[in-house]
């Protein structure tokens, strides 16, 4: 306790006169009372306890409701990549192809020089005509050995009659001995004649493919001659390169005109636009639940701020690993166990026209399921849900 001065004035005297007071001093440093710590202490035992609760009840929740969308951030988008080559050599007179540049279905990318391929479908065109004229020579010829298997059959005819004759006047001894002989022989000389006569129809007819009546075209000798004037004629329009499909020119900067190229050579790339899949790869842990037809979505780095629906296609047949150029082999004793990844194919659907898209770019995927663990999880089985839609 301390004292404390009052001034108050004297009304006689004016002057001021200090009363003492006392004033109980109350310590800073006190602390509260024996209630408010007891108040204090349980706050904070309940704080202690409802934290871990929270944290245990939270960690649950995530748990059971989780697992449908399992999603990767390794993925890239993906084109079909045509290599373009000439199927006939020469030297390039056209090109109409620059780097980048985007071409349509049938636009003629290049002309091989055609001169050489069209002198070589005249030929074929001479070769064909000549061999027409050939089995008109060979019909005529199967006709002459039939008009000689006709004369050499009357010669037999009419010398087996002189034979005849001169053996019943040779009987009578009306004719001689050596005219018998003679008869004979010139009938046997007309046999041989029928016969070789009969052997020339043989080789006629083999040479029509033994079919007197067969129409030209259908001749081995013309259709040998067709193919080869179909070939020329192939080779011809092949002389000119047209685009497979829409798409856009790759590495092209060096193929000018004027520059020889060899048949099945590469020459530049074609990036298909109307091809376009999402290959993601996930770890081998999270295709328990995933299968084909699921849906998807996937963002593009460069689009980040748009969100595209896709569907899941296939999952690979086996792990990246598996198709490196060197798979891994782990029969070792230092072998350690790493989590595989398989990709998986997506499609986009309806990819936006306004989107430009290369190959090649980085994506986030996230493939809805259907699954979640529910709590039945905690019992070791999980609960397919309807995917959202």
């Amino acid at each position: 306790m301390n004292a404390v001065t009052k001034l108050k004035a004297d009304p006689e005297t004016g002057e001021a006169e200090r009363t003492p007071i006392a004033v109980t001093q109350v310590s800073e440093t006190a602390g509260p009372g024996p209630e408010r710590r007891k108040k204090r202490r349980g706050g904070r035992f309940v704080l202690m306890a409802l934290l871990p609760l929270a944290m245990v009840v939270g960690g649950t929740y995530f748990w059971v409701t989780g697992g449908r969308y399992e999603e990767t951030e390794n993925a890239n988008l993906r084109q079909a990549t045509v290599s373009i080559a000439s199927q006939v050599s020469g030297r390039i007179v056209q090109a109409n192809v620059r780097e980048n540049g985007r071409v349509k279905a049938g636009d003629v990318l290049f002309v091989v020089d055609p001169e050489p391929y069209r002198i070589a479908l005249s030929q074929a065109d001479a070769a064909l005509a000549a061999a027409r004229i050939g089995v008109e020579q060979l019909r005529a010829a199967y006709g002459q050995a039939v008009a000689q298997e006709h004369v050499a059959a009357g010669e037999v005819d009419f010398a087996r009659s002189q034979y005849d004759r001169a053996m019943e006047l040779t009987g009578k001894g009306i004719n001689t001995r050596s005219a018998l002989d003679t008869a004979k022989r010139d009938l046997d000389k007309a046999r041989e004649q029928l016969v070789v006569a009969k052997q020339g129809i043989t080789s006629a007819l083999a040479a029509l493919g033994g079919d007197p009546h067969m129409e030209t075209d259908e001749h081995p000798s013309v259709q040998s001659a067709l193919a080869a004037r179909a070939k020329a004629a192939y080779s011809l329009r092949q002389a000119t390169v047209r685009a497979p499909a829409d798409g856009v020119i790759a590495q092209v900067s060096s193929f000018k005109v004027g520059r020889f190229v060899g048949a099945g050579i590469a020459l530049f790339s074609l990036v298909e636009t109307g091809d376009i899949w999402i290959e993601a790869n996930f770890k081998e842990t999270q295709l328990t639940h995933m299968k084909s037809g699921q849906k998807a979505r996937v963002i593009l780095d460069t689009y980040s701020g748009r969100t595209l629906e896709a569907t899941v296609r296939s999952l690979g047949a086996g792990t990246g690993a598996e198709f490196s150029l060197l798979p891994a082999q782990n029969a070792t004793g230092n072998w350690v166990k790493v989590t595989q990844r398989i990709p998986v194919k997506l499609s986009l659907d309806n990819p936006p026209a306004d989107m430009v898209l290369a190959t090649g770019m980085s994506a986030y995927v996230s493939v809805d399921t259907g699954m979640t663990r529910g709590f039945g999880s905690l019992l070791g089985f999980a609960h397919a849900s309807e995917p959202a839609r």
